[in-house]
């Protein structure tokens, strides 16, 4: 009888022991802090995470010890500027230690967007060789889980795989962003720090589902009177596409690449008005970063007059919420796409890709790659990334790292009317205007009638004349103006003109006046 008491009260002391340990929960750093990653230079970098309420909770790395007691079920402690180097090991203790290797202090840059920032290595050009050679521990790479929350989230979500940081090497580029990496290889390259890229991206969005929700009702409440719509009108939309597919079939015709993906619910898409900022960008908030670069516009270009407040508000919000000031941010221009046009005409593409530049032209720290090189006429995703993420490196080592380089194409500045000719005058020569391959092409001209006409067009020194013979008083001129256009404007240093125009009128993508905001 009394081995029995002795063996029930061991029992029951072991499970008492469980309980009580159950009852502590482990210190647990934020999901973006594991093994390999990469930790900001030259600012005050923030580590967070959870513990249970009151719990000391003690963080030391690269000869810093910082303590915190947590609150809430949450900790925070902010380490002082640190020097670029590494592997260092970080230990975060409380009533348990985690210890995480390999980490790297240098350069942390966002890489966010829609299809064309989240277009894979594996699926670009030259994507063998680029791979195969493409080994660098001092490059490191992670992925945000994708989809979208109706509510702000506060760390990464639980995955059958776990997110973590990771060397670049051929085993994890493949699937990660290629304008992410070509942007990141040549800043490694330039700087020679160590550099983490963290890809947070879904393809086919639009920039409201990237912003919060407390500036979009207060700016942009339309984009929830839109969606209410889509919602309300799903049934039906739904109803369509599956009779075009049955008529399609039935026919026995081929289904249209565009057609081949049901349509969204738009209770769960994550097109959803901030959506993707509520899992994809609150999440890494604060995490320490020099910028961001993006990639997006496509989504917004049946909407490119709204896009001029949009954009620029979307990137104020990140900043708000970063508290790290204005932080760099560099975008992509739309690429050329679809039919090309031999007169000139209306384009929702051209206006889109002139609320960017007013965005570049008028947003503090921003700039934008211009890549008219390098579009497809039936393909949205251009496979030449390298060209993108190198102009974007340009960008940033001038507008984030102060470097006194030329990291824009020529950039329209003013016109003035000489007879029947406009002369147009730039900035951002790089050395000297060229045309390259041939005669200047992509310019049109108008007059008073506002009716625009291919023009001829000749570099001057550092001007450019145009003029045609069926406008003898020109009032406007408009280079590039197109979905997908052809012109050839570049500087010396090897980079293309933004395409623009030097009048406001008003556009297809523009409200009707009653609407106008």
């Amino acid at each position: 009888m009394q081995r029995f008491n002795r063996v029930c009260l061991i029992a029951f002391s072991t499970f008492a022991l469980l309980l009580a340990t159950a009852a502590f929960a482990a210190v647990k750093p934020h999901g973006l802090f594991t093994d390999n990653a990469v930790l900001q230079q030259g600012q005050k970098v923030p580590v967070w995470g959870a513990a249970d309420d009151g719990e000391k909770v003690t963080v030391k790395f690269c000869g810093q010890v910082v303590s915190t007691v947590a609150k809430g079920g949450k900790w925070k402690v902010w380490l002082k500027p640190l020097k670029a180097g590494g592997p260092f090991t970080m230990t975060i203790c409380g009533k348990n230690c985690v210890e995480l290797k390999n980490v790297l202090v240098g350069e942390v840059w966002i890489c966010s967007g829609q299809s064309n920032m989240q277009w894979n290595v594996r699926s670009s050009a030259d994507a063998e060789k680029v791979i195969a050679q493409c080994k660098d521990p001092m490059v490191r790479l992670i992925t945000i889980p994708r989809g979208g929350k109706d509510e702000p989230q506060s760390d990464l979500p639980v995955a059958q795989t776990p997110v973590s940081w990771q060397e670049c090497a051929p085993e994890t580029l493949p699937e990660f962003s290629a304008v992410g990496y070509f942007f990141g290889k040549h800043l490694r390259a330039a700087l020679e720090v160590p550099v983490g890229l963290i890809s947070s991206n879904v393809g086919g969005t639009p920039a409201e589902a990237w912003t919060k929700r407390a500036v979009l009702e207060k700016e942009f409440p339309e984009v929830f009177t839109r969606h209410a719509a889509a919602i309300k009108d799903f049934p039906q939309t739904l109803e369509r596409y599956n009779k075009a597919i049955a008529d399609l079939r039935k026919a026995h015709k081929e289904i249209p690449q565009t057609m081949k993906r049901v349509p969204d619910n738009p209770v769960t898409s994550s097109k959803r008005p901030c959506g993707l900022y509520n899992a994809m960008i609150a999440p890494i908030l604060p995490y320490a970063i020099k910028g961001a670069i993006w990639y997006q516009g496509e989504s917004n270009s049946g909407r490119a007059f709204e896009y001029r407040k949009l954009f620029p508000a979307m990137i104020k919000c990140w900043r708000d919420d970063w508290k790290q000031g204005d932080f760099p941010f560099l975008f992509v221009q739309l690429a050329p796409f679809m039919k090309i046009e031999t007169e000139p005409k209306e384009s929702g593409w051209a206006e889109l890709r002139e609320a960017q530049l007013f965005t570049a032209l008028h947003v503090p720290k921003t700039a934008q790659a211009v890549i008219t090189d390098v579009g497809e006429e039936n393909d949205v995703h251009p496979k030449q990334k390298d060209p993108v993420g190198a102009r974007l490196a340009l960008a940033a080592r001038a507008v984030a790292y102060g470097e006194k380089i030329e990291f824009s194409g020529p950039a329209y500045a003013s016109l003035k009317v000489e007879g029947n000719k406009a002369v147009l005058s730039f900035t951002h020569l790089g050395g000297g205007l060229v045309a390259k391959d041939g005669a200047l092409k992509g310019f049109a001209i108008a007059g008073a009638d506002k009716k625009f006409v291919n023009a001829q067009a000749e570099i001057q020194g550092d001007k450019i004349v145009v003029c045609s013979d069926k406008v003898s008083k020109p009032v406007a001129v408009r280079y590039g103006w197109a979905n997908f256009p052809v012109v050839n404007l570049w500087n010396k240093a090897g980079l293309p003109a933004s395409p623009f125009r030097t009048d406001d009128w008003p556009g297809v993508t523009w409200p009707k006046p009653a609407e106008k905001k």
